[in-house]
Formats: C-alpha cells, sequence, structure tokens
C-alpha cells in the first residue's frame, strides 16, 4: 500500500488511546491480579437485570435487531417524560457524535469545542473532513464567555461535555442559561452528559428543558456508565423532534444490537442498582479525597465518578509505576496535560490499593 492511496486527511488524526485493558496488562507484566480505574466504567459491573436479558436475548442472535430500538424507545421516553420521538439511539454515543456532525454541517463548516476535553469531538470532525476550532478551559471548567467570542458564520455545531471528561467539572444552570440565551440561530449545541447520573449539585441544569422550550439543543446520554453497559456500546440523545427526523436519516440500519437493546431496557428498571452505583461512588469519592489531601497531592474536586489529579510531575512516568503494580489508571499526556492522571472511583478495596499503590 502507497502512501497516495490513502485520503490525506487521515495522516491528520490522532487516534484516541483507550484504557489498557485488565488482560492485557496481566500478560505483559504477568501479573496475577490487576485493577482496571482507567476508563470511567462501573465498579459493580452491569446491571444484574441486565445480566438476566441479555441471557435470554442470546437466542435471537440470529435475526437482525428491531431497527428503531421500539421498545427501548416507548420505556425511555415514559423514564424522561418525553416523547418516543425525542430520542435517537447509537452504537454508544460516539456513533451518534457522528451522526450530529453529519447531519448538521458540511465539508467547510465548523465544530467547536474546548481545548481539554472529551477526544472524540475533535476526531470525528476530522473523519468527516469538519474543522475544529477549541477554546481553552477556565480553572479547568469550559469556558462559555469565550466560546461565543469564538463563534463565526461557519460554527455550526458546538460540543459541551457536562460534566466535563477528563476534569469532572461542569457549567451551571446560571452559565448556561446566559450562554443560550445569545446563541445564533444557525447553531446547534450539544451538551454531553455521560456523567449526568453521578451529578449531585443542585446548580446543575436540567437540559431537558431546553429541548421542551424548543431550543437548538441535543443532550447525549449512555449506558455505558451509571448502568454498567460500556461493552454492549448503547447510548442515546434527545433532541427536538425534528432534529431527529434529521438525524435519523444519517443513521446506520440495525446500527444498536439485539443484546444492548434489551440489556438497556432491563438496566432502566433495576434502580437498586443505580442507587447502589450511586452510593458507591459518593463514598468512594470521599475516601480518596481524604487520602489525596493526607498525602498532599492536587486534584480537582468532581462532579462524576472519575477525578483528575495534578501530580506535579511526569504523569506518564507515574502511570507506567502504577501498572507495575496492577493499577491501570489513564496518563493525560493525549490530552496536553503532562503532569495529570485520571483515576476511575472503584470499589473499597480498588480504591484502597489504588492509594496504597501511589
Amino acid at each position: 500500500l502507497k502512501a497516495h492511496m490513502v485520503n490525506k486527511k487521515i495522516f491528520e488524526i490522532a487516534t484516541y488511546q483507550p484504557g489498557k485493558p485488565i488482560e492485557e496488562v496481566k500478560r505483559e507484566l504477568g501479573l496475577q491480579e490487576v485493577i482496571k480505574l482507567a476508563s470511567n466504567e462501573n465498579p459493580l459491573g452491569p446491571s444484574p437485570k441486565a445480566v438476566s436479558a441479555i441471557k435470554r436475548a442470546a437466542v435471537k442472535v440470529n435475526r437482525y435487531p428491531e431497527g428503531s430500538c421500539f421498545y427501548l424507545r416507548e420505556r425511555l421516553s415514559k423514564h424522561l417524560k418525553v416523547k418516543p420521538q425525542n430520542l435517537i439511539f447509537g452504537n454508544g454515543s460516539d456513533e451518534i457524535i457522528d451522526i450530529i456532525i453529519k447531519t448538521f454541517s458540511e465539508a467547510d463548516d465548523e465544530i467547536l469545542s474546548a481545548e481539554v476535553t472529551f477526544l472524540e469531538y475533535k476526531i470525528i470532525a476530522q473523519q468527516n473532513g469538519r474543522r475544529v476550532k477549541t477554546v481553552p478551559l477556565n480553572n479547568f471548567k469550559y469556558d462559555l464567555a469565550r466560546l461565543q467570542d469564538a463563534i463565526s458564520q461557519k460554527t455550526k455545531v458546538i460540543f459541551i461535555a457536562n460534566p466535563n471528561n477528563p476534569t469532572g467539572t461542569y457549567v451551571d444552570k446560571r452559565e448556561v442559561d446566559d450562554f443560550l440565551r445569545s446563541l445564533p440561530k444557525h447553531i446547534v449545541v450539544v451538551f454531553d452528559e455521560a456523567y449526568f447520573e453521578f451529578v449531585k449539585e443542585n446548580d446543575f441544569p436540567v437540559s431537558i428543558r431546553y429541548v421542551t422550550q424548543g431550543k437548538s439543543v441535543i443532550i447525549l446520554r449512555t449506558f455505558s456508565k451509571i448502568y454498567g453497559l460500556a461493552g454492549l456500546r448503547i447510548g442515546y440523545a434527545l433532541a427536538q423532534e425534528k432534529y431527529i427526523q434529521y438525524m435519523e436519516r444519517a443513521r446506520q440500519p440495525f446500527n444498536v444490537n439485539v443484546l444492548a437493546q434489551e440489556a438497556a431496557l432491563a438496566a432502566l428498571s433495576d434502580s437498586t442498582f443505580v442507587k447502589k452505583s450511586k452510593k458507591i461512588v459518593a463514598e468512594g469519592k470521599e475516601y480518596l479525597y481524604q487520602s489525596l489531601k493526607k498525602s498532599g497531592i492536587e486534584y480537582i474536586p468532581s462532579a462524576t465518578n472519575f477525578i483528575l489529579l495534578n501530580l506535579r510531575q511526569d504523569g506518564v512516568e507515574v502511570f507506567k509505576k502504577l501498572l507495575k503494580q496492577g493499577v491501570i489508571v489513564r496518563d493525560m499526556y493525549q490530552y496536553n496535560l503532562k503532569d495529570f492522571i485520571r483515576v476511575t472511583i472503584g470499589t473499597e478495596k480498588e480504591n484502597r490499593k489504588f492509594v496504597a499503590a501511589l
């Protein structure tokens, strides 16, 4: 294969680096016990109700899935108190990000976001040949005033991770209200709320209201985090009905598999598991905060199930040393935060192992 045979734009894309899998670390380092606190997964595993649903649905995998996620759509619409027509489902939120960019922007349009945020906004935009403009964070938070100043006639989609990954910070209701009030009409704002269920802060915006008020807003959510279904790849978006209709044209048929649909449907009714997941994260976060304070390690207060740590030394080196002790965290080199690592809040045992290793 010669380089001239490849689309030149491909060479400009830095591929997404996921957290290292447990099996890979065991194999490479010859370790028996490894814990993974790198990818903001649910430490309790999947919802037990979802596991039972997967087992029941396994005999159906010779058939194509229900293309529109009909039963999941109906159930989720009641859960969120919106119309079924306000929802679209994807093979993880990543696919919906791709659908949004394809639907609402063209080749020479701009996608706007923050410099330090979920990497996939930039990667997927580049894969689609769109230009990406970013603005710096302000004290590790999205700076909505600077985002507003960066808007041009070419700006078509703005991505705001709220709470933000990897910082764990959020923009509050007042900030968002002010931002949306003066937004040009040709722009779609996407609030990525992957960690929404972990937020306890009272001033967090109730974003569904923006949809019901008829604003140009799309909300992304996922079954990967609180419901523990990351391996099944299923996310969804909420928006005005007309936005969903256009996005459906860019969606591939059968994009959400049978097992994912059945597991998500069952997980929605597993309130006990959700409550337990929130409790273990809240308790683990408090333990980690106290332990980090005792060790004199700076951290960014988080509204999510992960914490960003400022080590004031090479984060990649610390990441490698932690690996040797059987603890997988996430170095922040790809985010250009070279002195930082990000750690997912785990079980009590996992948190203690991390603190001892650190």
